[in-house]
This record gives structure tokens, sequence and C-alpha cells, in this order.
């Protein structure tokens, strides 16, 4: 840039700004003369400019000259000065034209910045399902949304780090990262994201939820809920993708064994009792319950479920979600429920004591109540129930079946390989020697995958430990017997945990070792 230029740009400055130039003694410049391509790509921090306002002009053999609209911003140069390495020297412009020019220069940054940016990933945009608003960050976000549903990720983590930013996918239940974007982007990828789902996009302090619909094709969307949670790096973002046409609801396609598919059918076909569906967050719970509901839901039966949120819409059923802000909570819509004649009652999780004694007493009193609890083990829930404060004799005499269950993922059938495991090894993991001694062979999964799968693994299919409240269970619980009695017993009846389950489908060549060890 030579002297010609800036004493040009200098004299087209307003009189106010020169007394201010005079008393600070910094140099000013009209930046509606000023020409964006002078501006050095490889100084600007948008973190930075955005926190500070102010900007990088040009730079010139170890010096660089930067915008700002407060003569007093010293930490804003000092900070640059350490970023860069370069002597920082301050040049005064007008706050409308530096807004301007900071919006431009961070819109220019972007594009060449998304030019590099790799998605791993052959599906393609259809150009009518862009967003009008035809940016690089829109088209970005897009293709990282029908990414997602193309391959049926299940979440998606937005999250920003003090060097870095992340894009991770998760599927089949595990997170892998599927892109790297510039650190520089990650507000604008928020903000767009919030755009989409209608939050406040000057929040950035306070958590916000909220939700939205992509179209996959002319003829079917996927539903987004989208969680924002402030870090100290920036605000991550969470969607979670609920795909109604993804979720299969036969019991046939949960994995029950044969046996415990008959003893779960039996309980949801009682006319009164609690099943509680047990087990971590992600491990299908919902499904369970929702499979239970399709076997149910006829013409003869008054079905109502309670749910946050109403994951999928089941025809036949009356389905309330929950609303805690307008004080619609689990307690206060499961009393209404009880009002209007119910024969089946799902609700979505037991939270607390008051909706734990509801749904103890409408169990109690000719309803069939079906819920889920954040537990380990089948045992741990009767001990948990105990704990939150209700009575030994109400959860003997109403809870009849607890179902804890994980979701494991299955090998892909087309690339899976033979495993060698020595026999003790195989021993130590839970087989028995009888299994061992007959055909027996434990498949891996291919370490590359192929074009069918991810990793060598293709869906999910569930490990279930069931526990029937025998008579001689129900006598424990009310004298007052811990989990451990209680499983002891349990064991002596016949009871299979959720490992067995896990290694019985590794001897069914649907799953690996390495699968069960990780989810059991």
């Amino acid at each position: 840039m030579n002297a010609a230029y800036l004493i040009k740009i200098h004299k087209m400055i307003s009189n106010s700004m020169q007394s201010v130039c005079l008393d600070f003694g910094i140099p000013a410049l009209d930046l509606k003369a000023f020409a964006i391509e002078h501006i050095p790509l490889d100084c600007i921090e948008a973190q930075l400019i955005l926190e500070h306002h102010i900007l990088p002009l040009y730079k010139n053999q170890g010096h660089l000259y930067v915008a700002i609209d407060n003569p007093t911003a010293l930490k804003a140069l000092n900070e640059f000065k350490f970023k860069t390495g370069l002597q920082t020297h301050p040049i005064l412009v007008e706050t409308v034209d530096l807004n301007d020019l900071i919006e431009k220069v961070l819109r220019r940054q972007a594009s060449h910045a998304l030019a590099d940016v790799s998605l791993h990933s052959e599906f393609d945009i259809e150009p009518e399902m862009l967003d009008k608003s035809d940016t690089p960050i829109t088209r970005f976000v897009d293709k990282i949304l029908r990414d997602a549903m193309h391959q049926g990720v299940s979440d998606i983590h937005f999250e920003p780090f003090e060097k870095n930013y992340r894009i991770r996918y998760r599927r089949d239940g595990v997170l892998y990262e599927t892109a790297s974007p510039p650190l520089a982007l990650s507000e604008r990828i928020t903000a767009r994201l919030k755009v989409i789902a209608q939050l406040d996009i000057a929040e950035r302090r306070l958590p916000q939820d909220g939700h939205f619909k992509a179209a996959v094709s002319p003829h079917k969307s996927v539903d987004f809920r989208i969680n924002t949670c402030p870090t100290v790096n920036g605000e991550k973002v969470v969607l979670r993708l609920l795909d109604p046409a993804s979720l299969n609801i036969d019991i046939e396609a949960l994995g029950f064994e044969t046996a415990q598919q008959a003893l779960f059918s039996e309980a949801i076909q009682k006319s009164q009792g609690m099943i509680l569906v047990t087990g971590p967050t992600g491990s299908g719970k919902t499904l369970s319950l929702y499979a239970a509901l399709d076997l149910l839901n006829t013409e003869s039966l008054n079905i109502a479920t309670i749910e946050d949120p109403v994951e999928m819409n089941l025809n036949g059923i009356n389905q309330v979600a929950v609303h805690s802000k307008s004080g619609l909570s689990f307690a206060r819509i499961l009393k209404t429920l009880l009002r209007q004649d119910p024969d089946v009652i799902m609700v979505g999780e037991i939270r607390d004591l008051e909706t734990a004694e509801i749904a103890i007493q409408a169990a109690q009193t000719g309803h069939l109540v079906l819920s889920t609890l954040h537990t380990n083990s089948t045992t741990e829930t009767l001990t948990r129930l105990l704990n939150m404060g209700l009575p030994a004799f109400n959860v003997a005499t109403s809870v009849s079946l607890i179902v804890a269950q994980r979701l494991a993922r299955r090998l892909c059938v087309n690339c899976k390989r033979l495993e060698n495991i020595p026999r003790p090894s195989l021993i130590q993991m839970g087989f028995s020697e009888a299994e061992i001694d007959s055909d027996f062979n434990v498949f891996a999964p291919s370490p590359l995958g192929c074009a069918h799968c991810h990793q060598g693994y293709s869906g999910r299919i569930g490990l279930y430990e069931l526990l029937p409240i025998s008579p001689k269970i129900a006598e424990t619980i009310m004298q007052g017997g811990h989990s451990l009695s209680i499983l002891a017993l349990a064991l002596e009846e016949g009871l299979q945990n959720v490992r067995r389950s896990g290694l019985n489908r590794v001897r069914d060549g649907i799953t690996s070792l390495e699968e069960i060890n990780r989810v059991t």
C-alpha cells in the first residue's frame, strides 16, 4: 500500500474524527474508500474481531495496522500483537463503516475456508432442497444435515474448542468426527442453526431448546430437536434426529430371545400392573414401550401416553407432550389422564416421587402402566423405587415386570470375519465349556468396513434382562431385602442378565465380543 493511497483516504475523514486523532495521536481513515483486497486474511481472528470490534487492515514489514472505533482499545491491540507476532498500530475509523467491513471480511473468509472443508461424504444436496439464502454457511450446514439424514445418524454435535472446531455424528450409538471447519466459522454455524430452529441468536449465555423439520425428499421429512449450551469456548449445539420412518416398532425386530419375548408379551396382556423398562440414555427404552403399545393398540382399549418429547405419532393412541415451563409436568398430566377412563398409560419417565406415587396407585387400581427409569439393572430398579420413598408393599404388589436393556451394534453380514480367540479367554469372558465344545465361532468387524456398513457394523440389536416379580421376590421386597439378595433369588429362578444376552448374540454371530464388552 503506497503513501499516496493513504493520504487520499486520510483527506476524506470528518472534522470530528480529526479532532480525536489530534487528542490521541492516532491516524484516521475513511473505510468507504478502503479496498478490501488489502486486508490480510492470514491475520483475521474472528473471535478477537467480534469480541473487541476491531479489524486488521493491512500489514507491511512486520507491522500490522488495525482499524478501531475506540481509541482506548489497547488490550485488543496487544492481543493481536500476541497472536500475530507483529507490531500493531491503531487507525481510527467510523463505527458504522467498521461494522460493514467486518461483516464483508468474515463472509469473504468463510467463502475461502469452506472451499477446503471436506465432509467425507459422497451424498449431494439437491438444489431444490437448499435454503433460499444460498450463502456458503447455509450450504455447509445444509450438507451436514442432509448427510446425517442420509446416513441414519441419530445425533449431531457441533463443538467449539480453544483451537479447533469439531462436528461429530452419532451412528449406531457411537460418535465419530465428520468435519472440522475453521474455528472462525463457529459462531456463524451456530447462528445458522438457531435461525433454522427459530431460537434467539442474540442469546449466548443461556441454554436454549427448540425443534424444526427438514425434508429428505418431497414425501419424507425428519424432525430435529436442538439444544444449545454455553461452554468456555462458545456454544455447543446438539441436534437429535427423529425419523419416524426408521423406527421399527415390530416386537419381532427388537431382539428379544424366544423365552424373553413370551414373558414380555404375557406381561403387557395383563389388565393392570406396572412394567418398567430401564437402561442408560440411548438404550432403546422408548422403542420397547412403543412396541408394547403397538401390540395393545386395539379399538377396545383407551391408551394414553405422557412423553418428553413425543418421538413418534401413533395412530389411535392419545399422546401428550410434557411442557414444564407452562406447568404441564408428568405428574399433572398423569392426574388428568386418570380422570379420562384409561386402560393403558405410558409414562415416558418416572423422574420424581410424585409421579411414581400416582403411577403406582394407577397400577393398583385397574390400569396397565408402562414407564422407564434410568438404572443399570432390573434389581437396582427395585432399590431405586424404594429409595425414592415408595412403600415396599406398594412396589411389591404393583410392579409386574422389569426389563433392563442395552443396544449393541450388529456385525455387517457382508464383511464380518472369523476371529480366533483362545479357549481360556472365551471361558473367562463368560462362555461355558459346553458352548465352546459345540460348533462355535466368534466373528469380528472388518477393520475398514465396506460399502454396506460403518466400521464393520450396520444397525443395532437389543440385549435384554427380564425380571418378573414372582411371589418369592415380592416377599423379599416387603421384608426389606436389598438388591443383592433380590438378585441372588432372581438367579435361582432363572434370571438371564444383559451380559449373558450379549454372549448369546456373539454365539449366534450377530455381534462381536468387542461390542459386548463395550456395552455391558
